[in-house]
């Protein structure tokens, strides 16, 4: 019961950090497309370069951070080397990288739409190059449980990212979109000076043994994560085309409908907000508890309050949408029946991810690999063959076939490799009874009065709480504290 309080602590601390943070980076996006929308492609040249930025740093970090806690946690490893052999791959892959940006800067610049101004994709190379470098140190925070210097690293990164960017486009009156990426770099540079204790005090040693089987482990981990990109950004990349191949629809259509899930989107990453915080805080504790006798109850439960929690927070979300429905324009608010469907596939993400220990800690992470590019496959297929049609609710209804796929085959893969006791009763019900009240919120009458549909949402909230309170013992555990 400690080591789950110590979950429950360490998410908090992530997850504070990880949803304010999103939601200050939110607040650049109007400053962006006021003040310099019309300035050199305006915001678009923004959103194309940090589309590739996600995908660059998958490559770059090679599935490292999960590939680090696997072997600091093995027998008779030195953690001291497993970091400088993981930092030594890093290093490597960004040298590599950056030297082709810089020597072809200009024919990549042409290829990704950039021919205008290389400048900006060198700019966001080097800062792509820095994030990768970071990368190591940062789970090395992680693995020593210093939550707290984690988030205040990722939070002092947004904080200053802001105050300088209303210095240059708020007071300064800077208008040309070269600061946005500018100041990135300036802000990215400078969190890297607070790892120079670590950078000290780790003993330096690269053992290119170790990093080949470092590298057998991590392959299918970079694999797993291309594909989870994909699974993020393949709709919003293929939209336009397939949305308009058929004829049926002008481009100036399909503009306008990915807008609208774009933005609402937006409102269901709350679900991604709460997995991510979850991954920092379990990851480096599941690889720590794995050599423990109770390590598979632990798994268990864990699994089963993550379920919980993401269950409840589903029910927040689509309960007071009166509320929240007000980040978005109201010209988009036709695309908040995504939503729960796009919450959904995140809660399955979520699952797939606890699930993804079992191969991670017998050392068989290619299974992680084919499940994703399986689970992959199935959201291409959906979104290519149905998007003419239905437009964005087939981008919804695809990430929720391609990780209901994933999520299955590691479940029934999983139990006959490495199995796990999880309650499934308790797992069944809890979703029975969520699906229960997510129809009833959608039956409260719309007429009502908001203070009234909001009061009737938060009742059925509140029943929700109370079944996993007594049914968990959760009072009777408190008292035993």
């Amino acid at each position: 019961m400690a080591s789950l309080k110590s979950l429950a602590k360490d998410t908090a601390i992530y997850g504070m950090s990880s949803i304010i943070g999103r939601f200050l980076n939110y607040l650049l996006v109007p400053l962006y497309t006021h003040v310099i929308a019309a300035a050199n492609g305006g915001y678009g040249v923004v959103t194309n370069l940090y589309a590739f930025v996600a995908l660059v740093l998958v490559i770059l970090t090679f599935g490292m951070e999960t590939t680090f806690f696997r072997f600091a946690n093995k027998e008779g490893e030195d953690y001291h080397t497993v970091f400088s052999t993981a930092m030594a791959v890093i290093a490597t892959l960004v040298a590599v990288f950056l030297s082709g940006i810089f020597i072809f800067s200009d024919e990549i610049a042409q290829i990704i739409g950039q021919g205008g101004h290389p400048e900006y994709m060198q700019i966001m190379a080097v800062c792509v190059a820095i994030d990768a470098l970071q990368a190591i140190p940062f789970s090395f925070l992680r693995f020593r449980q210093q939550a707290i210097k984690f988030a205040t690293l990722k939070m002092l990164f947004i904080i200053l990212n802001i105050g300088l960017n209303i210095l240059f486009f708020v007071t300064l009156g800077k208008t040309d979109v070269y600061y946005v990426f500018f100041l990135n770099l300036v802000c990215t540079s400078f969190i890297t000076l607070f790892f120079i204790p670590e950078f000290i005090h780790i003993h330096w040693k690269v053992d290119f043994k170790l990093m080949l089987r470092m590298l057998s482990y991590s392959w299918p981990i970079l694999i797993l994560g291309i594909a989870g990109i994909l699974n993020q950004a393949f709709d919003k990349i293929i939209f336009l085309w397939a949305y308009t191949y058929t004829g049926a629809h002008d481009s100036s259509e399909a503009t306008v409908e990915l807008g609208i899930y774009g933005a609402c989107v937006k409102i269901a990453m709350i679900m991604a907000m709460i997995t991510q915080a979850f991954r920092y805080a379990y990851e480096p504790i599941v690889f720590a508890k794995s050599k423990d006798r109770d390590s598979k109850e632990y798994y268990s439960q864990a699994m089963k309050y993550f379920i919980i929690f993401t269950l409840f927070a589903f029910l927040c979300v689509i309960g007071y949408m009166d509320l929240l429905k007000n980040i978005i324009g109201t010209d988009y608010h036709a695309g908040l029946r995504t939503v729960p469907i796009v919450m959904a596939a995140e809660i399955m993400m979520g699952i797939y991810f606890n699930l993804s220990f079992w191969y991670k800690l017998i050392d068989r992470t290619i299974w992680g690999a084919w499940f994703s590019l399986i689970g992959c496959s199935v959201l291409i297929a959906v979104n290519i063959y149905f998007i003419p049609q239905y437009g964005y609710m087939a981008c919804a209804w695809a990430g929720f076939a391609g990780y209901a796929t994933s999520m299955t085959l590691s479940y029934i893969v999983g139990q006959a490799k490495n199995p796990i006791n999880y309650p499934m009763k308790s797992i069944f019900l809890y979703f029975f009874l969520a699906g229960a009240f997510f129809v009833a919120m959608q039956y409260v009458p719309q007429e009502w009065n908001i203070f009234l549909r909001l009061g009737a949402n938060s009742l059925l909230i509140l029943i929700y709480l109370l079944v996993v309170i007594f049914k968990e013992n959760l009072l009777h555990l408190h008292r035993k504290q």
